[in-house]
C-alpha cells in the first residue's frame, strides 16, 4: 500500500522591497546581489508543514460535512450534461480552498457561502490539513502492498517577478504542503502549460492528461492553483473473472446495450428505501469503500433530483450487514468540465468578475479567477476501482491590456544593425523605395 505522498517542506520565500510581499522572481536578502530564478524553480517558504494540527473539537467533522454539502449540490449543477459523470469533489474543494486562502470581502463570503466553508480562514485550512494527513494514513497498516494507493498532492505556479504576499504563501505552504513553482505565463505560455500537465499526469498516474486545454492560459494569467488525487484500491472481496459474463444494462431511454456484467455472492451492507436500493463494496482494509445508489426503474431522475447531503447520510446509516448475490457492470470512462458556471451558480460569481478581491494573495484588487477546470478518470473491474482526477483554479490580472499599437512601414525609413550588449551600429541605411 502506497501512503499519500508527504508533501516537501519550505525553506526561504524571496522577498521584494515591499515589506510583506513575496516577489518570485528575484532575490535581494541581507545585501546579497540580485538573482533571477529561472521559470521551473521553485520559492519554498520558510514555514514548514505542520503536521500535527491542533483543532478544537468538532472542526475536522463540520468540515467534512460542509464538503459533502458542496459535493451533492455541484453534482446538481453539473448533472444536466448527457451521459456518465464522474468528478472529485475533494479535489475541487482543496483546490479552491487554496484560492480562498487569498479571498477578502464580498468574494470571500461569497465562496465560503458557494463552498459551504464554515469554519473561519485559519481554522478551515488547518482542518483541511488534518484531513490531508487524515487521509494520508488509511491503509497504514496494510505496508505498501499494491492493493491500496492512495495519493492527494497540490501545487501552486506562480507567474516569475509577481509578487504575492508572504502571509497567503505561509498558508498554502503550512496547510498544503505547498510551494511556489515558477512560470512566466507572460513569454513562455504553452511551456507553462506543458509543465503543469506533465505535473498533474505524472500525479496520477498518466490517467489524466491534458487537464489544461490550449488557451485556457493567458498573458494575465499570474498564479495557477492545483490538486491531484489518485487511487488504487483491490476490493476487500474481489469478483472471480470467470464469472463475468455479458449481460443487459437498460438506458435511461429504455434500450438495452450489452456489457461486461461482474457477479459475486458475499456478505456486504445494504439498504433499500423508497425507490431506491443500497449497496457499500469495501475496498481492501475496509478503510474506503464504494456505495452504489440504485433507483428503482423508471425513478432515477427523480432520486437524483432529491439527493442531498441529508438523504445521503441517511441512506448511509440505514446500510446493514446482510447476504448478496450481486451483479454489476464493468465500466472505464474519464470526464472533464469547467466549472465557472456551476460555482456562479452555486453563488461566488464575483470571484469570476473584474470586483473580485483576492487581496490576500497580493495586496491588490487586481485578480480574479479566470477559470476552475476539472478532470476525472474511473475503472471498475474484477480486481477493483483506480481512479484519479485533478482540479485547476486559474487566477488572472483582472486589468485588460490595452490594443495592440498598429503600426504600418509604409513610407521611407531608416534602419540599423546593431550590437545590442555593446551598441555598436554595424550597418546603417534607409530605405525610400523598397521595389527597387
Amino acid at each position: 500500500m502506497m501512503r499519500a505522498m508527504q508533501h516537501r517542506l519550505g525553506t526561504v520565500f524571496v522577498l521584494s522591497a515591499t515589506a510583506g510581499l513575496i516577489t518570485s522572481g528575484c532575490c535581494a536578502l541581507f545585501g546579497e546581489e540580485e538573482t533571477h530564478p529561472a521559470p521551473g524553480q521553485e520559492v519554498k517558504s520558510s514555514k514548514a508543514r505542520v503536521t500535527s494540527p491542533v483543532l478544537p473539537e468538532g472542526d475536522l467533522d463540520e468540515l467534512v460535512t460542509g464538503n459533502t454539502a458542496f459535493a451533492l449540490n455541484l453534482y446538481q449543477q453539473v448533472r444536466s450534461q448527457d451521459g456518465n459523470v464522474f468528478f472529485s469533489p475533494h479535489s475541487i474543494s482543496l483546490a479552491l480552498a487554496m484560492t480562498y486562502a487569498g479571498a477578502r470581502t464580498e468574494t470571500e463570503q461569497q465562496m465560503a457561502d458557494a463552498l459551504k466553508f464554515t469554519l473561519p480562514q485559519e481554522r478551515l485550512h488547518a482542518a483541511f490539513s488534518a484531513l490531508d494527513q487524515e487521509l494520508a494514513s488509511r491503509g497504514a497498516g496494510d505496508g505498501d502492498s499494491a492493493g491500496f494507493r492512495l495519493n492527494i498532492v497540490n501545487r501552486i505556479w506562480g507567474q516569475t517577478g509577481y509578487s504575492f504576499l508572504e502571509a497567503f504563501l505561509d498558508t498554502l505552504a503550512e496547510n498544503y504542503g505547498a510551494g511556489l513553482n515558477l512560470l512566466d505565463f507572460v513569454n513562455q505560455l504553452e511551456q507553462s502549460r506543458i509543465a503543469i500537465n506533465e505535473w498533474v499526469s505524472q500525479e496520477t498516474k498518466g490517467k489524466i492528461k491534458d487537464l489544461i486545454p490550449a488557451g485556457a492560459l493567458t498573458s494575465l494569467t499570474r498564479l495557477v492553483l492545483t490538486n491531484a488525487i489518485y487511487f488504487k484500491a483491490a476490493w476487500a472481496e474481489p469478483f472471480e473473472e470467470s464469472a463475468t459474463a455479458d449481460g443487459s444494462f437498460t438506458l435511461l431511454d429504455g434500450s438495452p446495450v450489452t456489457v461486461p456484467m461482474m457477479t459475486q455472492v458475499a456478505g456486504f451492507r445494504y439498504a433499500a428505501g423508497d425507490g431506491y436500493q443500497a449497496i457499500e463494496l469495501p475496498y481492501e482494509g475496509r478503510e474506503l469503500s464504494m456505495v452504489v445508489l440504485l433507483p428503482d426503474a423508471g425513478n432515477f431522475e427523480a432520486f437524483e433530483v432529491a439527493l442531498d447531503a441529508v438523504t445521503l447520510q441517511g441512506i448511509v446509516d440505514a446500510l446493514a450487514a446482510r447476504e448478496i448475490r450481486l451483479t454489476t457492470p464493468r465500466f472505464t470512462f474519464e470526464w472533464s468540465v469547467g466549472l465557472t458556471e456551476a460555482l456562479s451558480m452555486l453563488g461566488m460569481p464575483l470571484a469570476f468578475s473584474a470586483n473580485a478581491d483576492f487581496s490576500g494573495m497580493d495586496g491588490t484588487h487586481g485578480l480574479l479567477i479566470q477559470d476552475v477546470l476539472h478532470k476525472a478518470f474511473v475503472a471498475v473491474d474484477e480486481e477493483g476501482t483506480e481512479a484519479a482526477a485533478a482540479t485547476a483554479v486559474i487566477v488572472g490580472l483582472t486589468a485588460v491590456p490595452p490594443p495592440a499599437l498598429s503600426v504600418t512601414v509604409d513610407r521611407p525609413f531608416v534602419f540599423l544593425i546593431r550590437d545590442v550588449e555593446t551598441g555598436a551600429i554595424l550597418f546603417l541605411g534607409r530605405v525610400v523605395n523598397p521595389a527597387s
